[in-house]
């Protein structure tokens, strides 16, 4: 007998794996989060399935992630990348991607790490929804907003709600899997 899963990954091999083994599993590694953060970013004004296609070019494209590496690219670096076509080429999502690894290193700093910042706004456990159907999960919420604000505060670009609500929900900060998926009680 198939698995229920939720509606939004149905179809699509990739999308279901992602759904299956990522997708609301709480995460509180500074590297991985840092991956959501830069694939999100890159997200905005597309599809994720975009995005998940073109993951493992992103992986080769930046260091495998490495935000210590990224921090420190030079315009040569961001030149070649606008030359990738394994990724999307926006100079700004290129250029916030230099900069948003700045500021994720500065709250590593300020805050021990940047798990610790970021699953404060939840009090460091997941928000667990009860998501009947996946479109009527919210796009932002309070606390989403507060987040955003507090990262563009802080330097970020490209964190706007939707944006970082897409990033909680990957991460686990919030368990938006619909209530009738095998995946909601697991997460």
């Amino acid at each position: 007998m198939d698995k229920h899963r939720c509606g939004w990954c149905i179809g699509d091999e990739l999308y279901e794996a992602y759904h299956d083994e990522e997708w609301g599993l709480p995460v509180k590694d500074d590297s991985t989060l840092f991956e959501f953060l830069l694939l999100e970013s890159f997200q905005a004004g597309l599809s994720w399935i975009t995005i998940l296609r073109k993951r493992e070019s992103f992986r080769e494209a930046f260091d495998q992630f490495d935000y210590q590496k990224i921090a420190a690219y030079d315009q040569a670096k961001k030149d070649r990348l606008l030359q990738n076509a394994g990724i999307i080429r926006n100079r700004l999502k290129i250029n916030s991607a230099v900069s948003n690894a700045q500021a994720f290193m500065k709250i590593q700093d300020d805050y021990g790490s940047f798990s610790s910042y970021i699953w404060s706004f939840v009090d460091h456990k997941p928000i667990k929804n009860e998501v009947v159907n996946y479109k009527e999960a919210p796009a932002t919420t309070v606390i989403s907003d507060a987040i955003s604000k507090d990262l563009k505060k802080k330097g970020f670009k490209f964190v706007g709600s939707t944006i970082v609500y897409a990033f909680m929900q990957a991460t686990g900060m919030v368990n938006d899997h619909e209530t009738t998926c095998f995946r909601y009680n697991e997460v």
